[in-house]
């Protein structure tokens, strides 16, 4: 086959969710498949790193797709010149865009339909953007891969898509996350935390992972509790709303909590081993996989009982109400006052996270490729 893949988002060293879904996926698929061709379509230079193998063909089309207009000139416009050219059997869209002005069968892979139900956290030309055409590329995709269950439902719901028409493809988690030893956590803890214990979140400061009630769930714990406890914030500032500012200017404890940015792989994994609980409460969430990077860690973990991830932790993870502060924080609260409960939680966790692997999320991607080529 040939096949074309929309890979905009592998990035070196600015790996995001999608990113991360792309790359583990595509680096299995194209080792695993010798026989067939891949090209990638990049939209600016890309890094060696990404070539997996002798059957692909890196591609680079004008010009970079960072903004809405952008986006639909690289789609509409150079992608869809490509396709119309090369005739592949496939694109592949790992980030769910796609071209309404080809022929070729397209797979998008729709993580989630968040600007669907909270558009105000967009901002306003993006959400524009998304809530024209991404009805439109549902419609126009042969099939639709998404991550899970909710996301699914949600697809069907609200662009009416026959559910057949729909294969659920898990993500997975980075084999590099593992439980670690105590001689690191103290290192870790001297380097990030002041040698304190501390909650962890991970990820893009977006305001749906609730951020702002976080930090209030945060106070609230540190107001019932007098500790040395820290909340260490591991993420870059995306969308550092003002709800979000203000929420952290009027903390009693804000100097307990610790913004390390973006951190390397090897860091990352030390912070995650070390923590005392990841509270990783969105008030809506695709997947979520920085929950299954904590059970890889033995790491117990707090998170949301809506949109998909109690279906990601069933009974691994301590399950709050995130529109509810004091849920938050009483969660933090068991957590930090009964190690029995965070050792079943561990526990529980070590079971729970072998049904994922970027192994299977991979075999279920190239199951999807296939139906949609015999489509």
């Amino acid at each position: 086959m040939e096949i074309v893949v929309n890979t905009r988002l592998l990035l070196k060293n600015k790996l995001e969710g999608i990113g991360w879904f792309s790359y583990e996926t595509l680096k299995r698929i194209t080792t695993s498949h010798p026989n067939h061709h891949f090209v990638f379509l990049f939209d600016r230079d890309f890094d060696e790193d990404f070539i997996f193998s002798d059957n692909i063909t890196p591609i680079v089309l004008s010009p970079q797709a960072r903004h809405p207009f952008l986006f639909y000139w690289w789609f509409e416009f150079s992608v869809a010149n490509f396709l119309n050219k090369y005739n592949p059997d496939i694109f592949v869209s790992p980030d769910g865009y796609l071209s309404l002005n080809t022929k070729v069968k397209q797979l998008a892979v729709i993580h989630d339909l968040n600007f669907e139900h909270y558009p105000e956290d967009l901002p306003f030309l993006v959400r524009k953007y998304y809530k024209h055409f991404f009805p439109k590329f549902a419609h126009k995709a042969t099939r639709i891969a998404t991550v899970s269950e909710y996301s699914k439902n949600d697809i069907i719901k609200n662009y009416g898509i026959d559910s057949a028409n729909i294969d659920l493809v898990y993500n997975g988690c980075n084999e590099f996350y593992n439980p670690i030893n105590e001689a690191v956590k103290k290192l870790t803890k001297q380097k990030f935390s002041n040698n304190c214990d501390y909650f962890l979140f991970v990820g893009a400061l977006h305001p749906r992972k609730n951020i702002s009630r976080l930090f209030d769930a945060f106070d609230k714990f540190k107001s019932t509790r007098s500790s040395e406890v820290k909340m260490l914030i591991v993420g870059e500032k995306y969308y550092w709303t003002r709800d979000i500012k203000q929420t952290y200017i009027n903390m009693k404890f804000r100097e307990d909590v610790i913004f390390t940015g973006r951190l390397s792989i090897e860091d990352l994994k030390n912070v995650l081993g070390s923590a005392l609980a990841m509270t990783y409460v969105p008030y809506f969430e695709g997947f979520g996989i920085p929950i299954l990077e904590a059970m890889n860690c033995d790491i117990p973990v707090i998170t949301s009982n809506i949109t998909s991830m109690p279906e990601v932790a069933k009974d691994a993870a301590f399950l709050i109400d995130p529109f509810s502060t004091d849920s938050i924080a009483n969660a933090m609260l068991s957590l930090y006052e009964d190690q029995d409960l965070r050792t079943t939680l561990v526990l529980k966790g070590r079971k729970r996270k072998l049904d994922f692997s970027w192994d299977k999320t991979s075999a279920l991607l190239w199951d999807s490729i296939e139906r949609t080529v015999n489509s």
